[in-house]
């Protein structure tokens, strides 16, 4: 008996990963031409600019980019003065990173720019198939996240 055949056009890991990299690339070709971001550092902004400061392994967690990944991201913000590092009090191997006063201006003007992008984006769907979508993301995550 031969072997099922995959159909990429069908395999729904494959298509997540095709709409996943069409959307970023529209996206990182606007941040680095405005703003001079590449997509990892714009992630770890995002994520400081919600608030609180956050260590790497934190950034690890919040952006599910690897160590390395974040490192660099965080260097190239730390090189640009975007971001300062600041010790750790309970863990002196660690820092907490957060947004210079540059960091959150930037921050500040690329937040317009990153929501007028989504709206463009999401304006192809309904907002019922956008919360049917999001919906659907949430289980696809938990499930890979739960597989054995």
């Amino acid at each position: 008996m031969a072997a099922k055949k995959l159909n990429l056009d069908n395999f729904l890991p494959y298509r997540l990963s095709i709409a996943s990299n069409a959307l970023s690339s529209r996206i990182a070709a606007e941040y680095d031409s405005r703003f001079g971001l590449k997509i990892p550092e714009w992630r770890l902004m995002a994520v400081l600019g919600e608030g609180q400061p956050k260590t790497q392994r934190e950034l690890v967690e919040a952006t599910r980019m690897d160590k390395v990944t974040v490192n660099r991201a965080a260097k190239a913000l730390a090189d640009r003065r975007l971001i300062a590092r600041q010790a750790h009090e309970a863990d002196g191997r660690s820092h907490h990173l957060d947004l210079t006063e540059n960091g959150r201006s930037l921050y500040d003007a690329i937040v317009p720019t990153a929501l007028a992008s989504e709206a463009r984006l999401e304006s192809t769907i309904t907002m019922g198939e956008r919360t049917t979508l999001l919906a659907i993301l949430a289980k696809l995550t938990a499930a890979a996240e739960n597989y054995d």
